[in-house]
C-alpha cells in the first residue's frame, strides 16, 4: 500500500477500498512503515507487532460477531494524542521522563478499536496539553502544514498535522482551552469539541479534569460526526461522564440566527480580520441572520482560565509530575503550572462562583440564537515570534476558545478559506451543551458550500449528505396531516425542539382518509397493499426525551406506528385505528393532506 495513494482518503474512501479489495487490512503494516520517524508530529509510531496484534484482535472479534456491520471502522487507521492511553504504548504527554507503557486502552480507544479502527501512532503535543502553539515539546515543534515558518497550533499539534497532511482520516486530540480547535483552524481541517462528558475521559492524563474533553480531528465534518457517534457514551469509570439528556434539537432552526460579537479583536492582524469578514459574508449568503452581541461575559470568562485561581486546577493535576520530574518540564509550561500555588482555597471558590455566574449569562445569550459564530483564532504567529513572547502570544490564540468548556458549551471548528498570505482561516460554531448534532448538521452544509480542498492534501471535497441518518438521541417521525408545516398542530412539534428533516412519500401501499368530526380536521393513514398509493409526508426529528409527551397528546383513533417510505426506509409515523375509518372519506387521490385542504378552500371560495 503506497502512502501517496491513500493521501487524503476519508473514512468512506478507506471503506470502499476494503470493499473493492483494492487493499487488505494486512497492508496497514507496510502503510505505517512508510511514516517518517523524524516527523515531529509523531512521538511514537506503531511497530509491525503493534499493528499485527491489533489486526489479530479484530479478526478474532469478527469471528465471534453476528455481523460485519458491528465493525463500521474496519481497518481504518487513526492517530492518538500522546496523553491518551493506548495499550502497549507509552503515554508521554510530551514529557520524556514518562516511560511506562499503558497496560490498557483508554475507554474511547477501546470503543474505536471495537468498531474496527487501528491505532497507527501517538502524536506530539504541547507538554501536558498546556499551550495552544504546538512548540512546547522536547520532541520538537510541529510546523504548520501550509507554511513551516508558522505554528501548527496546539496543544493537539501532531494530531492535527497528520490529518491535515492526509496520513490518517481522523485523529484524537484533547480540548481544555481550545486545543482541539486552534490546530484545526491553522491547518484547514475540522475540529469537533464535544459537550463535556459526552466522551469518556477514562485513560486521559488530565490537564484540568473538570474541563477536559477528548476531541476529534478530521478532513470532513461527516467523518468527525461518524467517529463521534461511535465514540460517545456514558462511562461509569469516568466521574465526569454524563448521560445524554436527549433534549436538544437535531438541527438549527429553519432560518438560523447566529450571534457575532459587536467588537472583535484581531491584535492588529488585518489579514485575519479580512478573512473573517469574508466568512461572515459567506454566512449571510446562506440566509443566516446575524445578531450582534456584547462579548464581555465571554471575554471575562476566557481570562479566568489562566489569570485566576482556575490555573490551580492544572497545578493540582500536574503536581506529582512537578515534584518528581521538575527538570523535565518545558520552561514555559512549568512557569504556567507553578502559578497555581499562589492561590488559596478561598480564591478557588470565588473563581468558581464567578465562573458559574458568567456561564449562566453566556448560556442565556446563546439560548436566544442558534449558535455563536467566531474566528477560531484572532491571529497566527511564526515559531520565532512565539519564542519571543510565548505566554502573551499564546493567550491571543485563546481569545475565542478559552471560555467554551468553562461555560459548558459544544463547539465545531471549520475551515473558512484562506488569508491573503495563503494561510488557512478557520471559524468556530459554538452552542449550548448537547447541541453537537445541530452543529455538525450545519457544519456539513457550510463545508459543502465553501467546497475547499481537504487539509493540505489538495484533494477535492466530495459533497457530504446534509440529511443525516436518524440519531439515537432523536425519533424520526412521519407526519401526514395537521402536524405538517404551517398546519394547526405543527407547534406541538416545534415547541418540543423538533426539526423538519425532509419531505418525502410513503411506499405505494397506503391510503389517506379525511376523518369525520375531528377538530382541527385530521387525516388517517392506513396500510393498503392492494389499492394503496404514495402519500406525501414530512419527516421530523424530535428529541427522544420529548417524544413521550408528544405521543400523549395524540387523540383517538390516531396513534403512532411504523411507516414504510418510498425508498424502503421505515420510520415512526401517524397511523389510524380501523374503526376510525368506517365513515371517513378516501382522499388518497389527492396524494397528500395539504392538497386536500387546498381543494376544500378552493371549493369554499368558488
Amino acid at each position: 500500500m503506497d502512502i501517496k495513494k491513500t493521501c487524503g482518503w476519508t473514512i468512506r474512501d478507506w471503506q470502499v477500498a476494503y470493499q473493492n479489495l483494492d487493499i487488505k487490512i494486512e497492508d496497514l503494516i507496510r502503510f505505517v512503515e512508510q511514516f517518517d520517524p523524524n516527523d515531529p508530529a509523531w512521538i511514537s509510531i506503531a511497530s509491525r507487532q503493534h499493528i499485527q496484534d491489533q489486526i489479530e484482535q479484530l479478526q478474532n472479534a469478527i469471528l465471534d460477531a453476528s455481523s460485519s456491520d458491528e465493525f463500521p471502522l474496519y481497518g481504518i487507521p487513526f492517530a492518538v494524542k500522546d496523553n491518551i492511553d493506548v495499550a502497549d504504548f507509552v503515554s508521554t504527554a510530551a514529557c520524556q521522563a514518562l516511560t511506562t507503557k499503558a497496560s490498557k486502552d483508554a475507554t474511547l480507544i477501546q470503543r474505536l478499536k471495537q468498531a474496527g479502527a487501528i491505532v497507527v501512532g501517538k502524536t506530539n503535543l504541547d507538554q501536558f496539553a498546556t499551550g495552544l502553539v504546538g512548540t512546547r515539546s522536547p520532541y520538537g515543534a510541529v510546523h504548520n502544514t501550509f507554511d513551516a515558518d508558522y505554528v501548527s497550533g496546539g496543544s493537539s499539534s501532531g494530531s492535527a498535522s497528520v490529518v491535515a497532511r492526509g496520513l490518517v482520516p481522523f485523529s484524537l486530540g484533547t480540548d481544555t482551552a481550545g486545543s482541539g480547535r486552534i490546530p484545526a483552524g491553522f491547518n484547514n481541517i475540522v475540529g469537533l469539541k464535544p459537550t463535556k462528558g459526552r466522551f469518556s475521559n477514562n485513560g486521559l492524563l488530565p490537564a484540568c479534569k473538570s474541563l477536559d474533553c477528548i476531541s476529534i480531528f478530521a478532513l470532513t465534518v461527516k467523518d468527525a460526526e461518524y467517529v463521534a457517534n461511535l465514540a460517545e457514551g456514558y462511562d461509569e469509570q469516568d466521574s465526569y461522564s454524563r448521560h445524554h439528556p436527549n433534549t436538544a434539537p437535531a438541527q438549527f432552526s429553519k432560518q438560523p440566527v447566529f450571534a457575532i460579537p459587536s467588537h472583535l479583536e484581531f491584535f492588529g492582524d488585518h489579514q485575519a480580520k479580512q478573512a473573517f469578514q469574508t466568512a461572515v459574508a459567506k454566512l449571510k449568503s446562506l440566509d443566516v441572520s446575524i445578531k450582534e452581541i456584547d462579548f464581555t461575559p465571554f471575554k471575562t470568562l476566557a481570562l479566568q482560565l489562566y489569570q485566576s485561581a482556575w490555573v490551580a486546577e492544572r497545578t493540582a493535576a500536574l503536581t506529582p509530575y512537578l515534584t518528581e520530574h521538575h527538570a523535565d518540564f518545558d520552561p514555559t509550561v512549568r512557569q504556567i503550572v507553578q502559578q497555581g500555588h499562589q492561590y488559596s482555597a478561598v480564591d478557588a471558590y470565588q473563581a468558581e462562583y464567578l465562573k458559574q455566574d458568567l456561564a449562566r449569562q453566556i448560556q442565556s445569550i446563546l439560548a436566544e440564537v442558534d449558535a455563536l459564530f467566531l474566528p477560531t483564532s484572532p491571529t497566527i504567529y511564526t515559531i520565532e515570534q512565539i519564542k519571543k513572547d510565548p505566554i502573551q502570544y499564546n493567550s491571543h490564540f485563546g481569545t475565542y476558545t478559552n471560555f467554551t468548556n468553562l461555560a459548558d458549551l459544544s463547539a465545531l471548528a471549520l475551515p473558512a478559506g484562506f488569508r491573503e498570505d495563503g494561510l488557512p482561516h478557520g471559524i468556530t460554531l459554538i452552542a449550548n451543551a448537547w447541541h453537537d448534532q445541530a452543529l455538525v448538521h450545519f457544519g456539513k452544509y457550510w463545508q459543502n458550500h465553501l467546497n475547499l480542498t481537504l487539509g493540505a492534501t489538495h484533494q477535492p471535497l466530495k459533497k457530504q449528505p446534509t440529511i443525516s441518518p436518524p440519531s439515537k438521541h432523536h425519533v424520526r417521525i412521519a407526519v401526514v396531516g395537521a402536524h405538517l408545516t404551517g398546519m394547526p398542530l405543527n407547534a406541538q412539534l416545534t415547541e418540543r425542539q423538533a426539526v423538519l428533516v425532509e419531505t418525502t412519500q410513503t411506499s405505494q401501499a397506503y391510503s389517506l382518509y379525511a376523518l369525520k368530526g375531528t377538530t382541527p380536521p385530521k387525516p388517517g393513514l392506513a396500510r393498503d397493499e392492494i389499492n394503496g398509493q404514495q402519500i406525501i409526508v414530512e419527516l421530523w426529528d424530535i428529541p427522544l426525551a420529548r417524544f413521550g409527551e408528544f405521543v400523549a397528546e395524540i387523540p383517538t383513533p390516531l396513534g403512532i406506528g411504523n411507516i414504510e417510505l418510498t425508498d424502503g426506509r421505515w420510520v415512526k409515523g401517524f397511523i389510524c385505528e380501523p374503526y376510525g375509518l368506517q365513515h371517513a372519506e378516501d382522499i388518497s387521490h389527492f396524494g397528500g393532506w395539504r392538497a386536500y385542504i387546498q381543494h376544500l378552500h378552493a371549493s369554499h371560495t368558488a
